[in-house]
């Protein structure tokens, strides 16, 4: 009986988390890619941003960025910016929509959205080497997990 009340609870408190997430298509970015306002309606954890940036199968953002604070996690790469300092004259809003979309900001870049679900050219489904289904996409990061990783960028500070 207590397991499910327990269970419950905690069932509870996670759909009230996930109904103040904005879904990646309601996704507001400012007209230089900024976003406002928090994804998850909830603060970041710092400590699951570094976790998130560090795992293959979620962020692994440190497979084409150096950060220092990261030197335990291995092959850092260089293809795009150290994010050593990034804390420092980046903006929550800004490193929000860098990590939602980088493409809203930035152009040209290669770097992947972490917080889309539709608009790509020629999606393959997963790490099957099949075209992907017609519908939208799953994000690659949720709207929390986008809130972590900003909340660990802003902690790099010079």
């Amino acid at each position: 009986m207590r397991l499910s009340i327990i269970s419950t609870a905690a069932m509870l408190a996670a759909s009230v988390a996930f109904a103040d997430s904005v879904s990646p298509n309601d996704v507001k970015f400012d007209e230089y890619g900024a976003i406002e306002a928090s994804l998850s309606g909830a603060p970041g954890d710092a400590a699951n941003g570094a976790k998130v940036m560090t795992t293959r199968s979620k962020g692994n953002c440190v497979a084409c960025h150096a950060v220092t604070a990261l030197q335990d996690a291995p092959f850092h790469g260089e293809v795009g910016p150290t994010l050593d300092g990034v804390g420092g004259y980046r903006s929550a809003e800004e490193l929000r929509g860098i990590v939602a979309n980088a493409k809203m900001m930035f152009e040209g870049t290669v770097m992947p959205a972490f917080y889309k679900t539709s608009g790509f050219t020629r999606p393959g489904d997963g790490y099957t080497g099949k075209a992907a289904k017609e519908e939208d996409l799953t994000p690659i990061l949720t709207a929390q997990e986008v809130e972590d990783v900003v909340a660990f960028l802003l902690t790099l500070q010079d």
